[in-house]
């Protein structure tokens, strides 16, 4: 005979099957979305099984690991930054000052890090706190305070940066730059500073004037003396020129003077310049006495002529 299954124990199986279907569903999809591992583009993943390491994901997107066996954790791979408490320095002239910077940093090996540091952001900046306080006073320390003052435009940030050296790679850590936004004098002191740096530039500026000031009276004597030599010269070479052209001029006249006809014609020539320079005025009328020179000088050209008429 056929054994007599009533309608409600069909249903109630039915149902409980479903159910066992469904349950099973939902872990596997439980399991699934445990062995998913999503990794961003600023993040490094980190695999570990059984509280070590496995392996690092650097590159963004989807990876799995194994349920339960491993765990997944994350830390930051972009540029970090680190505001460090300002502090005080003192310089090599025993001047002390007020130093206020910030770190720029990233985690360059994340297995060294987690290994060093327990995954620690916070040991992190501990350890860079204590680096980079310790280099830049080392540095300032080995500069007078003009040095460390003049040196903020970049001269003390790269002193830093080679004080520092590759001393944060031991720790997973690279340091990317290091920035003083502040360096100033303590409240207490500062204007006491202020007035004996304003009163030292005052005596470097009165040494700088006084030696531009000496420069250039050395300066003003050479060229004096050299306007000197250079004007004695000149004079020297005028005179040697007048004198030349002057021996000249009396050798024309004596040339012209030894021959008897031109010595008559120079000599009328220079009575007519004589008789010229003395007409002076709108009167041309030239009035000569007969002992006049130049009146003797010119009967003496009208003799030969009615001679020779």
């Amino acid at each position: 005979m056929e054994e007599y299954v009533m309608p409600e124990k069909k249903n109630r199986k039915g149902v409980t099957g479903k159910v066992i279907v469904v349950v099973i569903l939902v872990v596997a999809l439980w399991i699934f979305g445990m062995s998913i591992v999503v990794t961003n583009e600023n993040e490094y993943t980190l695999i570990r099984q059984f509280g070590e390491i496995d392996h690092v994901i650097s590159e963004p997107g989807l990876s799995f690991k194994i349920p339960f066996l491993q765990t997944a954790d994350t830390l930051p791979k972009e540029i970090l930054i680190y505001d460090l408490t300002p502090s005080d320095v003192i310089t090599m002239d025993k001047k002390t000052m007020v130093a206020d910077s910030y770190v720029l940093w990233r985690i360059e090996d994340p297995v060294l890090f987690v290994r060093s540091l327990n995954s620690q952001i916070a040991n992190a900046e501990s350890r860079i706190n204590a680096t980079v306080f310790n280099s830049m006073k080392n540095v300032i320390s080995s500069m007078l305070q003009t040095e460390v003052i003049s040196g903020r435009e970049g001269v003390l940030t790269a002193k830093i940066m080679e004080n520092i050296g590759n001393s944060m790679e031991q720790y997973g850590i690279r340091l990317l730059d290091v920035q003083v936004k502040r360096l100033d004098l303590p409240d207490d002191n500062k204007m006491a500073v202020y007035e004996r740096m304003i009163s030292e530039r005052n005596n470097i500026a009165a040494a700088f004037t006084a030696e531009g000031e000496a420069e250039a009276q050395k300066i003003r004597t050479q060229t004096d003396y050299e306007i000197a030599v250079s004007l004695s010269e000149a004079e020297a070479e005028a005179a040697a020129v007048i004198a030349a052209g002057e021996a000249e001029y009396m050798r024309i006249l004596a040339a012209a003077y030894s021959d008897v006809s031109r010595s008559d014609f120079y000599t009328f020539v220079l009575s007519l310049d004589a008789a010229k320079a003395s007409l002076i005025g709108n009167n041309k009328t030239l009035i000569l006495s007969a002992d006049s020179p130049i009146a003797q000088i010119f009967n003496q050209v009208e003799a030969p002529k009615q001679a020779e008429e």
